[in-house]
C-alpha cells in the first residue's frame, strides 16, 4: 500500500508540474500578440497596406495606419474564437472527457503553429487562420487541465488560479520569439519547433490524465492515466457526485460585467503596439522598450493569480457558521476575491485612459494583476458555485458571451481611427464608466449569502 501511495504521490505531482509548463508555454501564446506584431512588421506582413502620405508641415511619410487595423482585426478574431468556441470545447470535454477533447486541442494547435511557421509577407492571409486555430487549441488544453485541482482538496481553488495566471504568463513566448528573433533565428523556425512539441502533448494526454474526468471530491486511492485499473470505479463515483450535486441548490448569477472588463484588456493588448507608437512619436526602440516591459510583466501572471485562490481557500478553511452548508462558505469566501478584481479592473483602465507614457508602467501591472483575478477568479466561482459536471459547459458559456462583446474592441478600433481621429480618450473614458457595473457581482453574492443566512435564522424561530 506504501508504494501505491508514492505513486500517486508522484503522478499527481507529475500531472500538476507539466500542466503548469503547459499552460504557462503554449496555452494563452495569441494574448502576447504586441511582441509578435513587432516581429510580423519587421517581416513585411500586411505592408502593402502602408502608404506615402503628407505629413503636418508638408514632409512626406509613411502611413501605416492600414497596416495596423489589418493586426488589431487579426487579434479580435483570434481572441474571438478564443472565446465563443469555448461553449463547444465544454461541451466536448463533458460529454466526451478529457482524451477527447485534449487530442482535438492539441490538433487545432499544432495546425495553428504549422500555418504561421510557413506564412510569409506574400501570405499575411494566413494569420487570420492560425492565430484563430492557436487560440482555440489552446484554452481547450487550459480547460482540461484546470481539473488538476480536484486531485488538491482544499487547495483547489489555488491551483485552478495558478493554471489561470500560467495561461496569462504564457503571453510572454511571444517576446522569446521576439528576442530570439532579434538574434538570428527566423520565425519560421520558432512556430515549426512549438509545432514539434505537441509531441509531448499527446505524451501527457495519454499517461497523465484519465480518459473521461478526474471527480471531485476525490475517491480513495485514486489513479488514472494509461495504467489506471480503476477507472470504471472512478466513474461510478464521479457520477455518484454528479447525481448528489445536481440536487444541491446553486447560485445562478453570472458576473455582469466580466465580459465588458475583458473587452478593455483585449482592446488594450491589441492596440497597444499603435498606442506605443503615438506616445513615443514612433521612436522603434522606446516602442520595443515599452512592448518587452509588457511581455515581462506577463510572466508575473503565474505568480499573482494564486493570491486569488488563497485568498478564496483560505477563508473556505475558517469555521463554518452553525448550520451554513459547504457551499454557502463557499461563495461566501468568493465575495473578497470578486470585490478586488472589480477594484483592480478600474484602477486598470484609469491608468490606461491616460496618455502618459511613463505611467505605462503601472498600466502593464495592473493589467496583469486583473487579468490574473479576473480569469482564475472565474473559474474558481464556477467551480465552488455548480455542480463539476457542467463545469465545462458553464465556463464556455460565459467564455462564448464574452466572445461577443470581444468583437466590439474592432469597433472601438474603426471608431478611434475614423470619427476620433486617432485619440482614443472618450472610448477610455466610457470603458472606464461601465467597468464600474462589475461592482454588483461581489455584491449580489454578499446578499445572496445574507438572505441564506436570514432564512435559516427564521426557520429557526
Amino acid at each position: 500500500m506504501p508504494d501505491f501511495r508514492n505513486h500517486l504521490r508522484v503522478r499527481r505531482g507529475l500531472t500538476f508540474i507539466t500542466g503548469l509548463v503547459e499552460c504557462l508555454c503554449f496555452a494563452g501564446i495569441i494574448f502576447g500578440w504586441a511582441s509578435l506584431v513587432f516581429v510580423l512588421k519587421a517581416d513585411g506582413y500586411f505592408n502593402y497596406l502602408c502608404v506615402n502620405a503628407t505629413g503636418i508641415n508638408g514632409s512626406q511619410v509613411v502611413d501605416c495606419s492600414g497596416q495596423d487595423e489589418q493586426f488589431s482585426l487579426v487579434f479580435t478574431i483570434a481572441s474571438f474564437m478564443n472565446n465563443f468556441v469555448t461553449v463547444a470545447s465544454g461541451f466536448i470535454f463533458d460529454h466526451f472527457g478529457t482524451t477527447v477533447a485534449r487530442l482535438l486541442g492539441i490538433a487545432f494547435h499544432t495546425v495553428g503553429t504549422f500555418m504561421v511557421a510557413f506564412s510569409n509577407s506574400a501570405l499575411s492571409i494566413l494569420l487570420f487562420p492560425a492565430l484563430s486555430f492557436i487560440a482555440v487549441g489552446g484554452i481547450m488544453l487550459l480547460i482540461t487541465n484546470m481539473q488538476v485541482g480536484n486531485l488538491f482538496g482544499t487547495r483547489r481553488s489555488t491551483v485552478i488560479t495558478l493554471y489561470n495566471g500560467a495561461f496569462d504568463s504564457s503571453s510572454a513566448l511571444f517576446l522569446v520569439i521576439k528576442l530570439v528573433y532579434e538574434s538570428g533565428i527566423s520565425l519560421h523556425a520558432c512556430f515549426l519547433f512549438l509545432s514539434v512539441c505537441s509531441i509531448i502533448h499527446v505524451l501527457r494526454t495519454f499517461f497523465l490524465f484519465p480518459r473521461t474526468f478526474i471527480p471531485y471530491p476525490l475517491p480513495d486511492h485514486y489513479s488514472y492515466g494509461l495504467s489506471c485499473s480503476k477507472l470504471s470505479a472512478a466513474k461510478r463515483s464521479m457520477n455518484v457526485r454528479s447525481e448528489k450535486n445536481t440536487e444541491t441548490e446553486q447560485f445562478s448569477s453570472e458576473p455582469p460585467a466580466k465580459q465588458v472588463i475583458q473587452l478593455r484588456h483585449y482592446l488594450f493588448i491589441g492596440t497597444l503596439n499603435s498606442t506605443l507608437q503615438k506616445l513615443t512619436n514612433g521612436e522603434p526602440s522606446l516602442v520595443s522598450q515599452y512592448i518587452n516591459a509588457f511581455a515581462f510583466t506577463q510572466l508575473c501572471g503565474v505568480l499573482c493569480a494564486p493570491w486569488n485562490g488563497l485568498i478564496m481557500d483560505r477563508n473556505k478553511c475558517k469555521p463554518r457558521a452553525e448550520g451554513m452548508s459547504e457551499q454557502e462558505a463557499d461563495l461566501n469566501s468568493s465575495v473578497l476575491s470578486l470585490f478586488l478584481t472589480s477594484l483592480m479592473a478600474l484602477v486598470f483602465s484609469v491608468c490606461a485612459a491616460t496618455p502618459f507614457l511613463p505611467l505605462q508602467y503601472i498600466t502593464f501591472i495592473m493589467q496583469v494583476l486583473n487579468r490574473s483575478f479576473l480569469y482564475g477568479g472565474n473559474a474558481a466561482f464556477l467551480s465552488v458555485a455548480f455542480p463539476s459536471c457542467h463545469f465545462g459547459k458553464l465556463y464556455g458559456l460565459i467564455m462564448a458571451v464574452s466572445a461577443v462583446f470581444s468583437l466590439l474592441q474592432y469597433a472601438c478600433f474603426a471608431l478611434v481611427k475614423s470619427f476620433l481621429h486617432g485619440d482614443p480618450l472618450y472610448v477610455n473614458i466610457t470603458l472606464t464608466l461601465v467597468i464600474l457595473l462589475a461592482f454588483i457581482h461581489p455584491l449580489s453574492v454578499f446578499l445572496h449569502c445574507r438572505r441564506l443566512v436570514s432564512q435559516r435564522a427564521k426557520s429557526h424561530l
